[in-house]
């Protein structure tokens, strides 16, 4: 297919720019002005604006079963503390009602997986939001290992000793030399397998963060217990995106320090815990200014997740410049995910997920007119 005409915002320059864009198989093969596919379907998008398919770093679409109230909720095991052998793709239903409206609203591609219920919850991949089959679905699994401070470990296991912040920790670092200790065990056994430890899934699936192929995906909402999830990950040696970071705005210093990614939110909700009393649309913005790589995230099913990009405009409305928002639920999400040579800009080589908008989409008066996927036109 070739799109005619289209004004671009490519997540890549600043200013949009009038252009063409060629889809060939499931890539985008050519962007550029007056652009010519003999033989190829033409769609002219003149006076319309088209962007990368939206990307949400930090969601539990699809474990959430839209509708169904608790008896649906697939994202979170109550039973144990740290299950950090739990995989996120074994919950996921592409056919609950969430995923179709997530693709209807331009989100193209989540990072989803395990709630925030526990110490460790398990592992979170990267989808599309197309498909009959999450086999067929998957962009990256895993993504990252989920792990979660504060509030929420306290409450679900505070009769089954964590109700302190410093137990949720201290379970966290307990994990990570135990896993530490495995790997040494098992890399010196080298191809004896009498000597090799007995197998252990939970300390199997903390290799991967061990050896940096995966960070830690730490649930944070307070300051300090940002600084704690930071501290953590510094003392071994492991990467880490920070989830939530709802006080990021007031150690901006800290984080961009860091040097981890952030993806900000839910936002756009009451202040359901005392650790979200500060919570402001103007955190996303604070952050970005202080050079820290911000997604903004909807969380779903606490936002629904075509809201995304009203959550992006939210944050411009709060001082976020408008292309830091765009790239904030587009290519930073990508690269939070690990799969921006993929998805996250509208570049040749990449996948072919495109939404066209009547309008700007981070305004709620905008009308999505067709989303992409993979080249194949699956809305409008």
């Amino acid at each position: 297919m070739l799109i005619k005409h289209a004004q671009i915002y490519d997540a890549v320059h600043p200013q949009p720019y009038v252009g063409d864009v060629l889809i060939h198989g499931t890539v985008i093969q050519a962007i550029g002005p007056q652009l010519s596919a003999p033989g190829e379907e033409e769609l002219d998008a003149q006076g319309l604006r088209l962007y990368p398919g939206f990307i949400d770093a930090h969601s539990h679409l699809g474990l959430d079963n839209y509708g169904m109230g608790f008896e649906g909720h697939d994202y979170n095991e109550m039973g144990d503390i740290v299950a950090a052998h739990l995989r996120g793709i074994d919950s996921f239903n592409p056919l609950e009602l969430g995923v179709r409206r997530a693709l209807e609203g331009g989100v193209t591609t989540v990072g989803t997986g395990p709630g925030s219920a526990n110490v460790l919850g398990g592992t979170f991949f990267a989808v599309k939001t197309h498909g009959n089959c999450v086999d067929d679905m998957v962009l990256r699994d895993p993504v990252a290992m989920k792990c979660a401070f504060g509030e929420n470990p306290k409450r679900c296991y505070q009769s089954k000793g964590n109700s302190a912040r410093m137990s949720t920790a201290a379970k966290l670092r307990e994990m990570l030399f135990a896993a530490q200790d495995y790997l040494a065990r098992k890399e010196a056994a080298g191809d004896d397998p009498l000597k090799k430890p007995k197998y252990d899934m939970k300390l199997e699936a903390l290799i991967p963060v061990l050896k940096g192929e995966i960070p830690l995906k730490a649930h944070a909402h307070r300051a300090d217990d940002i600084c704690t999830a930071i501290r953590i990950a510094k003392e071994f040696g492991v990467n880490m995106t920070l989830e939530h970071c709802t006080e990021g705005h007031l150690i901006p210093e800290v984080v961009a320090r860091s040097g981890f990614p952030a993806a900000v939110g839910p936002t756009l909700t009451n202040a359901s815990k005392i650790e979200l009393v500060n919570k402001t649309f103007e955190t996303p913005g604070v952050l970005a200014r202080a050079g820290v790589q911000v997604s903004i995230i909807t969380d779903n099913p606490v936002i629904p997740q075509s809201y995304l990009p009203l959550c992006a405009g939210l944050a411009v409305k709060a001082g976020m410049d408008p292309f830091e928002a765009l790239k904030a639920i587009t290519i930073n999400p990508a690269k939070h995910l690990g799969v921006e040579d993929r998805v996250g800009s509208l570049e040749p080589g990449k996948d072919a997920d495109l939404v066209l908008v009547d309008g700007d989409p981070m305004v709620s008066d905008s009308h999505i007119r067709c989303v992409w996927i993979n080249g194949e036109k699956v809305v409008g």
